[in-house]
C-alpha cells in the first residue's frame, strides 16, 4: 500500500502558505520535505509536527492508497 501527502498539498493551498512555510514552521528538514513530495513514508512525529501547525488530522493530510 502506497501513501499519498496530495491532500497535504491542497490544504497548504487554501492556507495560503508555501511549502517552505510549513518546513520551517514544524521544523522539519529539507530531505523530509522531499520525501512528502515524493509521497514517500515519513515517521509519525513528522505528521504530528504537520498536524499541531496545521491545526488538522492525520486523514486531513494524507491518505493510503492502493498501488
Amino acid at each position: 500500500m502506497a501513501v499519498s501527502y496530495n491532500k497535504l498539498w491542497h490544504i497548504l493551498i487554501e492556507k495560503g502558505m508555501n511549502k517552505t512555510q510549513l518546513r520551517e514552521a514544524a521544523k522539519i528538514g529539507t530531505a523530509t520535505l522531499s520525501r512528502l513530495n515524493k509521497n514517500e513514508h515519513v515517521s509519525m512525529e513528522v505528521v504530528e509536527k504537520i498536524c499541531a501547525v496545521l491545526s488538522c488530522q492525520a486523514s486531513d493530510i494524507m491518505e493510503f492508497v492502493a498501488e
